[in-house]
């Protein structure tokens, strides 16, 4: 082979092999994310913050739940909360169901300290877990489930919902009557910015299950993912990134219900109240 031929050759595999270097150099970012996002994912492990085991005895209860509001005993309608360990008139357990009982009063127990227009006219009971939901990059998805008998007769206002320890908003409504068989799923960025997911429920005293699932989308935002008895309802975005919440089980009365509320006692019953998330590290 002539010499100007080896060296022609000889120049061309340089070139091949450095363009070869370049391409694999454009690429190797990309595989690197790849990778990196496969290796996350795997990287994730759910875990159980609260499992349906926690309505079997009052000590499991109490291990897991306090009474009342996590600021008191009264909020937004014409119910005050009462409950103890040593008073289970309005809170009670009995073979893992939780009971909540609204009971009118026939005397004047003043005004409520969140509206001091309320009038008080019933006892009922509220709870609030002890572990909170708090999305981000640690905990990027959350489940929050539960199942409910929950009363629709006018001037009743069950639910089960999230409401910022911090701030409010923000908040995020899983289980919302108002005084009728419309279930309410709403979520507040703002007092002014609420999105919500109306759904008829046929007969809301039956048992039936309502389920919020939580993600990270961004630095800031989540999507909300709400369900009852395993029917994907509809998905709202909110800024709840970073954001503590409460989760709460309460009977209010009233208010938002009408305001002409049952004459007897009302019930609402909970059953296998469930909280788990992944954990990224």
């Amino acid at each position: 082979m002539k010499t100007s031929m080896k060296i022609l050759l000889a120049l061309s595999s340089s070139v091949i092999l450095s363009c070869g270097k370049q391409a694999s150099d454009k690429l190797q970012p990309v595989e690197n994310a790849a990778l990196a996002k496969t290796e996350a994912a795997a990287a994730l492990t759910w875990e159980t913050v609260l499992d349906n085991s926690s309505f079997a005895s009052y000590s499991a209860f109490e291990a897991a739940w306090n009474y009342l509001y996590p600021w008191g005993s009264d909020h937004n309608g014409t119910a005050r909360m009462y409950g103890s360990s040593s008073d289970h008139n309005h809170i009670y357990l009995n073979a893992g169901i939780l009971t909540i009982k609204a009971a009118r009063i026939n005397w004047n127990e003043g005004n409520s300290s969140s509206d001091p227009y309320l009038p008080i006219h019933y006892h009922s009971g509220a709870v609030h877990a002890k572990a909170q939901v708090l999305i981000n990059d640690q905990f990027p998805e959350w489940e929050v489930k539960g199942d409910f008998q929950a009363p629709s007769v006018a001037g009743s206002w069950p639910a089960f919902w999230l409401t910022g320890v911090n701030s409010w908003p923000p908040e995020s409504d899983i289980l919302e009557f108002k005084g009728n068989a419309t279930n309410w799923q709403n979520t507040f960025r703002t007092w002014q910015d609420v999105s919500s997911i109306l759904t008829n429920v046929s007969s809301p005293g039956n048992w039936h299950n309502y389920r919020v699932w939580i993600t990270k989308v961004s630095a800031t935002d989540v999507n909300i993912h709400y369900y009852i008895d395993n029917v994907w309802k509809g998905m709202h975005v909110a800024n709840f990134v970073g954001k503590p919440m409460y989760i709460i089980i309460n009977m209010q009365m009233e208010g938002s219900s009408g305001s002409n509320g049952p004459a007897g006692d009302t019930y609402y019953n909970a059953k296998n109240i469930y909280v788990g998330r992944n954990r990224a590290w």
